[in-house]
């Protein structure tokens, strides 16, 4: 029963996260991002600098909810038919960490620096693969978490 309820609750706190960060990740894409271009050249640091000390207090938690997460649950279900469907799913997580450090912070350094709307245009670009595999984790791990539970 012990390890039934740890595995429950850790499928939970995952699937909560995951759908956490994908309510963000569309309002940072259709809504945040692309009005970066409607806030000027004059209020732009300013605005871009609190923008992401404020959106770091909610991403930050949940990537790192669902970065530790998603590398317990192969673990915990290692000898099940879930192993595959999770060591995917903790592999997506590493690619959107990946796509983070590695596209979106150098474009947020690079707007911080220099304002212009290309670069804004291009920071909308390339959010749309995290969008697009955060989304499609989303019904994965909801799959996932009505087999598992039930």
């Amino acid at each position: 029963m012990e390890a039934y309820l740890l595995k429950t609750n850790l499928i939970l706190l995952h699937l909560f996260a995951t759908l956490g960060m994908v309510g963000v990740i569309w309002t940072v894409q259709l809504v945040i991002y692309p009005l970066f271009s409607s806030i000027g050249r004059d209020s732009f640091h300013t605005y871009h600098a609190r923008y992401m000390k404020r959106i770091t207090w909610i991403v930050g938690p949940l990537m790192l909810i669902e970065l530790t997460s998603a590398f317990l649950l192969p673990y915990l279900f290692w000898t099940s038919g879930y192993r595959g469907v999770l060591i995917a799913n903790a592999s997506l997580v590493v690619s959107v960490w990946l796509i983070t450090g590695l596209i979106q912070v150098p474009a947020h350094r690079g707007l911080s620096e220099h304002y212009s709307t290309d670069r804004v245009s291009s920071l909308v670009r390339g959010n749309w693969i995290r969008t697009a595999i955060w989304t499609a984790r989303l019904p994965l791990l909801a799959s996932f978490a009505g087999k598992a539970i039930a």
